[in-house]
């Protein structure tokens, strides 16, 4: 407060915000090529603990082979995670085919759904030709065109998807090939004398994303686990795969409510193997969602997020709340770890508890020194 603010301040503050501005508009232009980059750092950061691991302690000659090896490993562990899930999905959607087929031979007396709507076509050709030649189709039609043009789009889109992800891969490798020279000299793009806000800032997030990712996972483990012993208890068709599912979507918090979708059809076709009413079976599988919803926000969420996070179990509570106010959606994504990191920047930077701690320190070594001489 004893500082002056001189017309040298204004003008360098100003710099600084317009080049904060610039950066962000740029980031912002460049941000279909960036993000690629960006999702490359990302797998990289949790992939390197594994090619550290094979690399130093299986003792694989090399940082590319064993960027490889852990490559390959991954790819196995994601393909057995399918196995359990994709191969009884699709025997489901088979005998889905099959109740369909049986009930149309029912309702119907044909065995041939291509049989059934040639007839169809054939008893109502007069009132679908009349339909054809209305201003009503021909409305839909210019309707539905641009419809048609957008799906085009979204199909280039994916394939555009499809080759980024390669390029993703791309980044990932070189990454991982040079991570320990990355990570200790990214530094060096800002001046010396702000280096070590950045690189304290840098630490701060780097131990608070670890902690996340950490507890995170353990949290899905759990909630795997009990949607697992809750299927089966019920007697839920792909108990097992589906529990696998729906821990695998937890990694990304509430990601895993979209398992309803599949959950409802899992229940539709239960209902039609064994002639229990749908309702019945939907509401069962609902009632153990929220049953392990509430066990899981109540109790593991607080106790393992909050232990590795260093969060009271209130706080934890009150940020989902906040953030997920603030941002939806994305909000309960990032609000631990950004809850955190606010709390860790403002011990550091503005209560400066890091600061009075190592002075603490320093004068209990001073009278454990002085009682020794003495």
């Amino acid at each position: 407060m004893n500082d002056k603010i001189t017309f040298d301040k204004v003008i360098r503050w100003g710099f600084a915000a317009i080049i904060i501005i610039a950066t962000f508009l740029i980031i912002r232009s460049l941000s279909g090529v960036l993000l690629p980059f960006a999702i490359a750092w990302f797998l990289a950061y949790l992939m390197y603990p594994l090619v550290k691991f094979v690399q130093f302690k299986l003792h694989v000659p090399g940082r590319v082979l064993s960027i490889i090896v852990s490559l390959i490993f991954v790819i196995l562990v994601i393909g057995g995670i399918c196995y359990l899930i994709f191969p009884p999905m699709v025997e489901q959607f088979e005998k889905l085919g099959y109740f369909i087929q049986k009930f149309i031979n029912q309702s119907t007396k044909s065995t041939d759904i291509v049989t059934y709507i040639k007839d169809w076509v054939q008893e109502n050709q007069h009132e679908i030709e009349k339909f054809l030649k209305s201003n009503d189709f021909t409305d839909i039609i210019k309707t539905s065109m641009p419809k048609v043009f957008s799906f085009v789009g979204q199909t280039a889109n994916i394939v555009i998807s499809i080759i980024a992800s390669f390029i993703t891969l791309l980044y990932m490798f070189f990454i991982l090939l040079d991570y320990e020279f990355l990570t200790e000299n990214w530094i060096k793009i800002f001046p010396k004398k702000n280096r070590p806000f950045w690189k304290e800032l840098a630490s701060d997030a780097a131990r608070e994303l670890n902690n996340y990712i950490r507890g995170q996972g353990l949290v899905a483990l759990c909630m795997g686990i009990m949607f697992c012993i809750g299927f089966t208890i019920i007697g839920f068709p792909m108990a097992i795969g589906l529990g696998i599912l729906i821990g695998i979507l937890d990694l990304v918090p509430y990601l895993h409510t979209f398992a309803l979708i599949p959950t409802a059809f899992l229940a539709l076709l239960k209902a039609a193997d064994t002639g229990q009413n749908f309702w019945v079976i939907f509401g069962l599988a609902v009632l153990i969602f929220c049953i392990v919803q509430v066990i899981t926000d109540m109790i593991v969420t607080p106790k393992i997020m909050g232990k590795a996070m260093g969060l009271n179990p209130a706080i934890l509570l009150l940020s989902l709340s906040v953030w997920g106010a603030l941002l939806g959606f994305i909000g309960l994504i990032i609000a631990l770890p950004l809850t955190t990191l606010i709390i860790a920047y403002w011990q550091r930077y503005v209560t400066r508890e890091h600061e009075n701690d190592e002075v603490t320190q320093k004068e209990e070594v001073q009278t454990e020194e002085e009682k020794e001489l003495k």
